[in-house]
């Protein structure tokens, strides 16, 4: 099976000069046809999304947790399918925390009743989801609001995307034998990081070992640090694969 995930935003908590904040787009074919589904749809990262497919072709959404560089552009995206010149688009299933609905009406200042329902079909995240050949798990983790990790198997690959989190067994579970670990690596060793919050760049390397990923990809690295400390704390606690997201990265799986 054809797969592959392309980083259209990692930039951590606000977009940077170089990416916009987060977003992954995962694209598989079946039945004769190309799967697409989003990972998180943060400020700044629709406009980028049309360079690697058009956004009215994506199946499904996913979104890690409702702070706003992971979940803001759906507010540009509802606009995109409730008014294209080629009239409304159909409703497409989007997955996230408890109240996904009412945060993304109050963002964009909609009255809750209805809201986005009648563009997107919103469900909570809990068991497995399939959409065509992906299959999407999650797992509650470490951060001041509700937010999830995902787990997103296509044939025989898994990619695990940790969203934002603090250190915690939860996402170690869910990433054990991932063929490829999208880890967060906002905060720096050295310094007093507030807990539960975000992961340092060895904290990573640590969960990707103890995980035995096949590859670690280091991401939401905010634009006020250096990535390159980020991958060098990776290497002290992690000897495999590495790499750092950028945006327009593509990762054959």
């Amino acid at each position: 099976m054809t797969a592959r995930l392309t980083v259209v935003g990692c930039s951590g908590s606000f977009p940077g000069p170089e990416s916009p904040a987060s977003c992954y787009l995962l694209e598989a074919e079946q039945d004769g046809r190309t799967f697409r589904i989003l990972l998180d749809l943060g400020n700044g990262s629709l406009g980028h999304l049309h360079r690697y497919a058009d956004p009215l072709r994506v199946d499904a959404v996913f979104l890690s947790h409702l702070h706003a560089d992971h979940c803001l552009d759906m507010c540009g995206y509802y606009v995109m399918r409730k008014y294209h010149p080629t009239g409304p688009q159909p409703r497409i299933p989007v997955w996230g925390p408890q109240d996904t609905p009412g945060r993304l009406a109050r963002a964009y200042d909609l009255p809750l009743d209805p809201g986005m329902t009648e563009e997107f079909d919103f469900f909570v995240h809990g068991e497995p989801v399939r959409v065509g050949p992906f299959v999407v798990e999650t797992v509650r983790v470490t951060h001041p609001v509700d937010a999830f990790a995902l787990k997103v198997t296509v044939g025989h690959r898994t990619v695990v995307y940790s969203g934002d989190t603090g250190p915690c067994q939860a996402l170690t579970d869910l990433a054990a034998g991932a063929d490829l670990l999208l880890c967060e690596a906002s905060f720096r060793d050295g310094v007093v990081n507030p807990p539960d919050l975000h992961l340092t760049g060895s904290e990573c390397g640590t969960t990707a070992a103890e995980a035995g990923v096949g590859r670690l990809v280091l991401t939401h690295i905010p634009p006020w640090h250096d990535p390159q400390v980020a991958l060098a704390e990776a290497r002290t606690t992690w000897s495999g694969p590495l790499d750092l997201a950028v945006a327009g990265m593509v990762i054959e799986l």
